[in-house]
């Protein structure tokens, strides 16, 4: 029998729900996967029986109860420590780039809306969304250059917390295709291939047809 259950959105859109998921399952909890199916008009989801915030991700763990993605971060990275960096000067950047990642790139997220199935390069190239792309980019080189030894993510040749909070950034520059340093391209791909990366596109891929939202199939 299963210890909780983590509520998600759909895969193809729910840039949070993946991160919630990528740190779930790296630190091997066992739950039962819960996927919301979304609203036509593709709405933010607001539903008090989903969850305390009426948002997705959901976490149920042996009483615990996490929403947000960050949080639910913060409660695997308790029972896997080895999520964040081990030297403390390290986690604490780690902790850092996490965070700005949850709390802002508000200009990528517009022009940029995470769709694993889309392919759109060349647009969404608004002037806000090319400046957090190049703050990523350097929060990613500064990071690897520091930290990363010779690995391929960001701490090295492990997958962590920090990857996982920026999966679907990467997911956005693979759908929208702006342009990037040859070093960052290298980090996408190396993030694409990992296998839990590659299993949540596998199952995006595999969400029914009525899931679609049209005004994400169709950017403006």
């Amino acid at each position: 029998m299963a210890d909780g259950r983590l509520v998600l959105g759909t895969r193809r859109y729910s840039s949070w729900s993946m991160r919630g998921w990528l740190a779930v399952r790296l630190a091997g909890l066992d739950v039962t996967e819960v996927v919301v199916a979304p609203s036509p008009e593709g709405r933010v989801l607001s539903d008090p029986t989903v969850s305390p915030s009426g948002l997705v991700p959901f976490l149920e763990h042996r009483g615990a109860r996490v929403w947000d993605s960050l949080a639910i971060v913060e409660y695997c990275a308790e029972l896997a420590p080895s999520l964040w960096p081990a030297d403390r000067i390290a986690r604490a950047h780690a902790r850092a780039i996490a965070a700005e990642m949850h709390g802002g790139l508000r200009g990528l997220r517009l022009a940029m809306p995470m769709n694993l199935g889309g392919a759109f390069a060349g647009r969404g190239r608004t002037p806000e969304a090319l400046a957090d792309i190049a703050r990523v980019e350097a929060i990613w080189a500064d990071t690897r250059a520091r930290f990363g030894g010779d690995g391929p993510y960001l701490f090295g040749t492990a997958f962590g917390a920090a990857d996982a909070m920026y999966a679907p950034v990467v997911a956005r520059f693979l759908t929208w295709a702006p342009e990037i340093s040859a070093a960052s391209r290298a980090y996408v791909d190396a993030v694409r291939a990992h296998s839990l990366v590659d299993a949540w596109y596998r199952a995006a891929m595999a969400e029914p047809p009525e899931w679609r939202i049209a005004r994400f199939e169709v950017p403006a």
